[in-house]
């Protein structure tokens, strides 16, 4: 009885000397503002019905072309970073399955055999020499020696008694780190889904564009053989003949610039597919691709909260204040139990036999008092790493209200700069074939002409660069009220 409170006053004075304060938990941040339109200075009246919650939308309902939901599906199954995201799991899935069975005994199968010489002076080769000469001991009870063997088969134990929550704190950490993994798989996916969609666009502008340069370049070459016809009828001169030349060469350069966007484009998004490079099958041209010209983005602290990084980011915090429970409850002593049960002999004929049968159990209490310098620095580190973690979860919060008010006044931007530049093209359609008409009576010179042709020419160029910024903006807001990857 006396044994036992010592103990338990050891104990106790152990976990006293061993107990670590709690550290400041970080600063409270400000709210999120209520409405990104405040911000944003947009119109602050709801988008349609059919816009709202546009991040809620799976990514087959937001794209209408089924040629570019076809190259997404298939680069979500063939992605290299989505695989390697899906190892990522993995290897977290692994790291809590090692924290869960932390709390479980370990039973081993042991299979020892030793052999010891005793000195004549020492206490076994005393005692093995005296109890030889017992009467009472007799047959295989006598000690072999000189030499004697010593021979074990049996199971062994150790199970540390989860006391104060070490390791309940390690495999809470592990869980949530599994749930932020899967996340940030998630955010891999709505990447590759963005990426897929902006260089499929890429693609589209860039035949589009091509297309407007062959256009041109066959009204220039028509035009080239008019100024030619004039020049020999005596109405025209040879420099009129050489700018209509420089003209159509210039236009031919744009076009093989076009040929290489397109080539460019193709094989960064096969590389996207995870294939190598072969042709891409286009659904519906540039000027007939349609996104929802609003995207509804709801109230803040639920659509940054369906972003995966965000998501991932709030995991991770919560998984490093356990790493800092985890860390405080390492300083307090450790209780571990370590039986053992199986057949212990001196002699091999006699290992098997019932009478050798051994079993005992040893419970030990350790606690660091001295020296503790590794679980200091385990713990600052800990601490450390949770500050980072809630500055880093911030800073998503930051990144992705950043995102969605740059997103929603950027859709309203380029819609209206589509559909000035759609007017200016119009209107300069109308100028080239007044202009030839001009040309032809007299009433103009080949410059006007020629700067006609030039200014429609670079307005078509521009408009499907309009086009393409307004759909790259529809799916970079997509993206950041948290759509893509479901």
């Amino acid at each position: 009885m006396r044994l036992l409170l010592y103990v338990l006053t050891g104990t106790l004075l152990l976990a006293t000397s061993c107990r670590v304060a709690a550290p400041d938990q970080p600063a409270a941040s400000p709210a999120l503002p209520s409405s990104f339109h405040s911000s944003a200075k947009v119109s602050s009246q709801p988008a349609p019905s059919d816009t709202l919650d546009a991040g809620r939308q799976t990514w087959r309902q937001f794209f209408q072309d089924p040629a570019l939901t076809a190259l997404i599906d298939t680069a979500l199954r063939q992605n290299l970073d989505v695989r390697v995201a899906l190892q990522r799991v993995e290897v977290a899935r692994a790291q809590y399955l090692a924290r869960r069975g932390a709390l479980l005994p370990v039973v081993s199968g042991a299979a020892s055999a030793g052999v010891d010489r005793f000195g004549r002076y020492t206490l076994n080769g005393v005692g093995n020499y005296d109890t030889n000469l017992s009467p009472n001991i007799e047959g295989r009870q006598r000690i072999p020696g000189p030499v004697t063997p010593d021979l074990f088969v049996g199971l062994r134990s150790s199970w540390e008694l989860d006391i104060w929550g070490k390791l309940r704190q390690r495999r809470r950490a592990a869980y949530l780190r599994v749930l932020g993994s899967e996340q940030g798989r998630n955010l891999v996916a709505t990447t590759v889904v963005a990426e897929v969609a902006r260089l499929y666009y890429e693609l589209l502008t860039a035949d589009n564009q091509r297309a407007v340069l062959e256009r041109n370049l066959a009204l220039q070459r028509e035009a080239l053989g008019l100024i030619r016809v004039q020049k020999q009828a005596g109405r025209a001169t040879e420099l009129a003949v050489q700018q209509f030349a420089a003209q159509l060469e210039r236009t031919e350069s744009l076009s093989s610039e076009a040929r290489q966007r397109v080539t460019e484009a193709e094989t960064s998004l096969n590389q996207l597919l995870g294939r190598y490079a072969q042709p891409i099958t286009r659904g519906r041209a540039l000027p007939a691709q349609t996104l929802p010209s609003r995207l509804g983005a709801g109230v803040p602290s639920t659509a940054l909260l369906r972003r995966p990084d965000v998501r991932e980011a709030e995991l991770t915090l919560q998984a490093t204040r356990a790493d800092v429970d985890a860390a405080r409850a390492a300083f307090l002593p450790s209780l571990t139990l370590t039986p053992y049960v199986g057949f212990h002999a001196f002699r091999p004929e006699a290992l098997f036999n019932p009478a050798s049968l051994a079993y005992g159990a040893l419970a030990g209490l350790t606690g660091p008092l001295l020296n503790r310098a590794q679980f200091k620095a385990e713990y600052r580190q800990a601490v450390a790493g949770n500050y980072e973690a809630y500055y880093r979860y911030h800073q998503a919060l930051q990144t992705g209200f950043r995102e969605v008010v740059t997103g929603l006044q950027g859709l309203e931007n380029y819609r209206a700069a589509a559909a000035a530049r759609q007017r200016e093209v119009n209107l300069l359609t109308g100028a080239v074939a007044t202009s030839r008409e001009l040309f032809v009576a007299g009433y103009a010179t080949y410059l006007e002409v020629i700067t006609a042709q030039r200014s429609v020419l670079e307005a078509e160029l521009s408009l499907a660069e309009a086009r393409q910024a307004q759909l790259l903006q529809s799916v970079a807001l997509y993206r950041a009220l948290g759509g893509g990857w479901q």
